[in-house]
């Protein structure tokens, strides 16, 4: 499998949760305002959202991963990580530690990979759901191919944690 395809279905994977997450984090009263230009004016006002020091010891804790990138992260980015905060708590362990590793695995992403990701993302997005279809095929086929101990979070490009060997 090309380094490119592995790279747009993990995209893939990764923008399809994150963007689950954030759909089911807002009512569905607020979707269309967080579209009209006027409602993206107020923002100016204060357009960098909490400032890392605003946030609460226990959303420290949780979004201590994104720390070094909190001041670049937009206002919207912000609410969606600070709503995560909200609902931690109620989560299962094993939820909590795939959102802690996804969150890890993205703050160690350059900015170039991370661009990358996006851009797979919105390519993805306009694919064809039979398109999108193959490719998550593909991709558990792939997966079902590796070693039991890295088919659990498997990112391309990522460095291997030294701790877990």
């Amino acid at each position: 499998m090309t380094r490119a395809l592995v790279l747009a279905v993990a995209a893939l994977c990764f923008a399809a949760s994150a963007a689950a997450q954030t759909a089911a984090e807002k009512p569905a009263a607020e979707k269309p305002a967080a579209k009209k230009p006027a409602a993206a004016k107020p923002a100016k006002k204060r357009a960098s959202g909490p400032q890392w020091g605003e946030l609460n010891a226990e959303q420290q804790r949780i979004l201590a991963p994104l720390k070094s990138d909190w001041e670049n992260l937009s206002v919207d980015q912000r609410r969606k990580w600070i709503g995560i905060t909200k609902r931690y708590a109620a989560m299962k362990p094993l939820e909590q530690q795939r959102i802690q590793a996804r969150m890890q695995r993205w703050a160690n992403l350059s900015p170039e990979q991370r661009d990358q990701a996006r851009e797979n993302y919105k390519r993805m997005a306009k694919a064809s759901a039979e398109k999108r279809r193959k490719l998550r095929e593909q991709w558990a086929k792939y997966q079902a191919s590796l070693p039991p101990e890295q088919r659990q979070g498997y990112v391309p490009g990522a460095q291997p944690d030294p701790s877990q060997h």
